[in-house]
């Protein structure tokens, strides 16, 4: 190649050359082993300058200088500001270096210098494989107040006893709009932190959680204390599909940012301590802390400052904008059962039957050929069906759910007609476990949220 160093064979066959060489003979030499007249020569002059064997290697094309190097002292007080960031409980990678020292009116080297640093100070591991962030898409409402997030985290205090983070952000400035610490995941105390929400922020378009008992059970057919109230007051509830944690993205992330944080704190021993603590982060989250999602890398309250606040929903317009109960989507597999059989026939068993405890045990003995059966999913989520335990998941617990059958499968099927699972049947023998993942089919007509 052009710019490869010249063979050491060749430098000392240039290195010998003689003084009476034939006319072109220089010429000759250079087409064959591929080299310039000008290097042939600058070899030479070298050889007979500074002998031979300084000929035989070719000299440092490093520069003289480089203006531009980062000094020793400029990497140590990078590696300093990470530190610093680090003990703290904050991001310390090298956006997170880089915004604070131009906040504190220092000099700062750019992202990839700094990430440079720390790869040769061995802080960082380079992960090649990892997605580059140039392809993340971040969805978010265009105003303030037009959506919040709601989500529960549990944390254990000194001494090994749980509590509850409720966290309550907003979806277009990440703004940590109200925490509250509790003891359990409870109705009330969601109703808590969004009332708090409203005082510190106004009124909300929506609110997105997840399908939690405490927050929004509605694709169970269940509402709670939160989306009665919430309802009240003019604001769509929304909530994600079932086992889609990515919906509420944002808050999970939220939740891994004040965890990071509160590993760098002491233990908090009681509610009263834990919550004083998360009012410390919420306010440096806020504040003093530029978010990465954000143009510019501004704060969430700069973000919320710099567009205006989205105006309450006009009345009635929640009912449009919230997540309804999905229609039946078993309609058509109920063809095949016997007559009678159904979600209609269900609810007319359950309404005859209404003082007796639903089961959610069905003995394969007590099973005809075709037909259906009201039950309840236990504690353990799951139904247990002709010696067979089938487990539908945590969002079903205690849920009243039908189950049918006929020779060729068995269905398990919501109140509202909702198709939760469907399993080849009679089971294959020897199986006692099947879960959703066994299923044919599962959660059918789940609707998107808008």
């Amino acid at each position: 190649m052009k710019n490869d160093p010249v063979d050491p064979t060749i430098r000392l066959a240039i290195a010998r050359w003689p003084d009476d060489a034939a006319r072109g003979s220089v010429t000759a030499f250079c087409t064959e082993h591929d080299i310039s007249r000008k290097t042939f020569y600058h070899i030479l002059k070298r050889a007979r300058t500074e002998g031979q064997a300084a000929a035989l290697e070719p000299r440092s094309r490093r520069p003289k200088s480089s203006p531009n190097t980062t000094s020793e002292t400029l990497k140590d007080q990078a590696v300093a500001m990470r530190k610093t960031l680090e003990d703290s409980g904050w991001d310390h990678g090298p956006i997170s270096v880089h915004d604070k020292m131009l906040k504190l009116g220092m000099y700062a080297p750019s992202v990839a210098v700094l990430a440079r640093i720390f790869r040769e100070r061995g802080l960082i591991t380079p992960a090649p494989q990892k997605r580059p962030r140039s392809s993340f898409r971040s969805f978010r409402y265009l105003m303030p107040n037009a959506c919040w997030q709601l989500d529960a985290t549990e944390y254990v205090l000194e001494g090994g006893r749980k509590c509850v983070i409720f966290q309550l952000i907003d979806d277009h400035s990440r703004l940590a709009v109200a925490s509250l610490v509790a003891k359990t995941e409870n109705g009330a105390d969601a109703v808590k932190v969004f009332r708090a929400g409203v005082a510190a922020r106004g009124m909300p378009q929506r609110l997105l959680s997840d399908n939690g008992d405490a927050l929004n059970p509605i694709r169970r057919g269940m509402t709670s204390e939160l989306v009665a109230y919430a309802n009240s007051l003019g604001v769509a509830t929304i909530t994600g599909k079932p086992f889609k944690p990515t919906t509420q993205g944002k808050n999970e992330r939220f939740h891994s940012t004040l965890f990071t944080w509160l590993k760098k704190q002491p233990f908090a021993k009681n509610l009263a301590e834990l919550q004083a603590q998360i009012d410390v982060f919420d306010q440096a989250y806020n504040t003093q802390r530029g978010h990465q999602s954000l143009e510019d890398r501004c704060t969430p309250q700069e973000a919320w400052d710099a567009t205006a606040v989205a105006e309450p929903l006009a009345p009635g317009e929640w009912v449009k904008l919230s997540t309804t109960p999905a229609p039946t989507s078993a309609a058509a597999a109920f063809a095949a059962l016997p007559e009678g059989a159904g979600p209609a026939a269900g609810k007319d068993a359950a309404a005859s039957q209404e003082p007796v405890k639903l089961s959610a045990t069905l003995r394969a003995e007590r099973m005809e050929p075709a037909g259906s059966q009201l039950m309840r999913v236990n504690k353990n989520r799951c139904l247990r069906v002709a010696g067979v335990q089938l487990y539908l998941g945590k969002l079903l617990r205690s849920t009243k759910v039908e189950v049918l059958w006929n020779q060729a499968e068995l269905m398990v099927v919501s109140m509202d007609g909702e198709l939760i699972a469907k399993y080849g049947f009679p089971f294959p023998e020897g199986v006692t476990y099947l879960s959703l993942q066994h299923a044919k089919a599962k959660f059918q007509n789940m609707p998107d949220v808008e």
